[in-house]
């Protein structure tokens, strides 16, 4: 009871921060540079203020989570590529093959999760639930690589850690981290360990909030983006792309 209480705890907290950071996001005009990341929050706020109103019909609670898990899970995608194509503005070529990977990723995930579906026997609660697990972690498991990607090539990418757009990447990557945990651990070991992992989740997703309000607060450093060690290497690779492309 202590930590269902703590869980619950943490999830109005949640949506506190939501509120904190739409807040910075709009009298900031972050929104501007991060449309798809607002999109992200502002229906993540919506979706904990709609399961907070139906969490006493178990039912309806369960299918409107699953459901608004699917849109956050495509929006999360989305994140990505933002933060992607926010780093190769200036690079056509990357760009256009970072929108083609994304493609293939959301094409795959909706393959898969017909088919997952369309697998079960009988689509009972659990079923349903199950098949929401397989899609949500390989979705995640996505959204993860290409984020270890970005962290790893960060120099050559123009990431430095105090612009906005790696407090976005870094909030995305301990959120999305924490859950691939979680839904690989509850798929092993069941319902058994369901608390502790939702409790996980909330803080991590509280501290993933804490993190973008405070760095799309603060002001980016003037210059920050000019200062790339690689910036040759990551010349290099647009023209090989574009040359790969013309052929």
């Amino acid at each position: 009871m202590a930590l269902r209480s703590l869980i619950h705890g943490f999830w109005i907290a949640g949506i506190g921060l939501q509120c904190l950071l739409v807040t910075v996001l709009l009298f900031k005009k972050r929104w501007k540079k991060f449309p798809v990341f607002t999109a992200y929050v502002l229906f993540n706020l919506v979706e904990a203020a709609v399961l907070l109103s139906v969490s006493t019909n178990g039912m309806v609670y369960f299918y409107t989570y699953w459901i608004c898990e699917a849109i956050t899970t495509m929006l999360g995608l989305g994140v990505v590529f933002e933060i992607f194509t926010a780093l190769f503005s200036e690079h056509r070529a990357l760009r256009k093959l970072a929108l083609t990977v994304f493609r293939v990723a959301v094409i795959i995930l909706v393959f898969l999760g017909l088919l997952v579906i369309f697998a079960q026997a009988q689509m009972e609660k659990t079923s349903v639930g199950s098949a929401g697990m397989v899609v949500a972690e390989a979705a995640r498991s996505v959204e993860l690589g290409l984020l270890v990607f970005l962290f790893l090539f960060s120099s050559a990418f123009g990431l430095h850690w105090r612009t906005h757009v790696f407090g976005v990447a870094l909030g995305l990557g301990i959120f999305v981290a924490v859950d691939l945990t979680n839904l690989t651990l509850r798929s092993e070991f069941g319902s058994g360990v369901a608390d502790v992992l939702n409790l996980a989740r909330t803080f991590g997703f509280d501290l993933s909030l804490v993190l973008w309000a405070a760095y799309l607060f603060a002001p980016q450093r003037v210059g920050v983006t000019s200062e790339v060690p690689k910036r040759a290497q990551l010349e290099q690779w647009n023209q090989a792309v574009m040359e790969l492309i013309s052929r």
